[in-house]
C-alpha cells in the first residue's frame, strides 16, 4: 500500500463507521422517534440501511488497505453489504414478531399460592410473596384472621394490583 491510500482506507472506514452509529440510533432511540421506514422490516429500513452502509465501508477499508485498486474495495464493500443489509432485515423482523408472554393481571393473581413475609394482623394487612408471570412478587394482603409469619396462603381476591385477599391453606 502506497501512501495515498491510507487516506483511501481512511475514508471507508469513517462510511462503516457512520453506519455503526445509524444502527446504534436505529436500535436505541429509533422507536421513540419513528425514524426509518414505516415497514421497519423492509428492505430499506433504518436496520437494513445501516447495516448495508457498515458492511460497505469495513470490507473496502481492508480491501483498500491491503491492494492498490480503487475499484476492488467498492466491490468487494458492495458484495459484503448485500447479504449484511439481508441479515439485518431478517434479525429486525425476527424481533419484532417474537412472541412474548402476555402482562399478568390482577386477575391472574387469583387462586395462587404464597408465603406470608410480614405477619398478616386480625383486620389489618400484612405482607404475602406470590410468584407472577415467573417472577417473586410481594403483596399487601389482608384476612379474615390474623396469619403468621411463614405460612402458606391461597389468595381467594385480588382487591388491587398490589394487594389481595387470603386465606391460610393447611400444611
Amino acid at each position: 500500500m502506497w501512501e495515498g491510500d491510507r487516506g483511501v482506507a481512511t475514508t471507508f472506514l469513517v462510511i462503516g463507521g457512520i453506519g455503526v452509529v445509524v444502527l446504534a440510533v436505529s436500535v436505541l432511540i429509533g422507536d421513540l422517534f419513528h425514524v426509518g421506514h414505516p415497514d421497519a422490516a423492509g428492505p430499506f429500513s433504518l436496520p437494513a440501511v445501516a447495516g448495508f452502509i457498515g458492511a460497505f465501508g469495513f470490507a473496502a477499508a481492508i480491501v483498500a488497505a491491503v491492494t492498490d485498486s480503487k475499484v476492488a474495495p467498492v466491490a468487494v464493500g458492495a458484495v459484503a453489504a448485500v447479504p449484511t443489509a439481508w441479515l439485518a432485515t431478517r434479525l429486525a423482523r425476527m424481533a419484532m414478531n417474537m412472541r412474548t408472554d402476555a402482562t399478568p393481571t390482577q386477575r391472574d393473581m387469583i387462586g395462587t399460592t404464597g408465603v406470608v413475609v410480614t405477619p398478616i394482623t386480625a383486620n389489618g394487612f400484612g405482607e404475602i410473596r406470590i410468584s407472577l408471570g415467573g417472577q417473586p412478587v410481594k403483596l399487601s394482603a389482608r384476612a379474615d384472621k390474623p396469619i403468621p409469619l411463614g405460612a402458606r396462603v391461597f389468595v381467594i381476591e385480588a382487591t388491587s394490583s398490589t394487594s389481595v385477599i387470603v386465606e391460610e391453606t393447611p400444611l
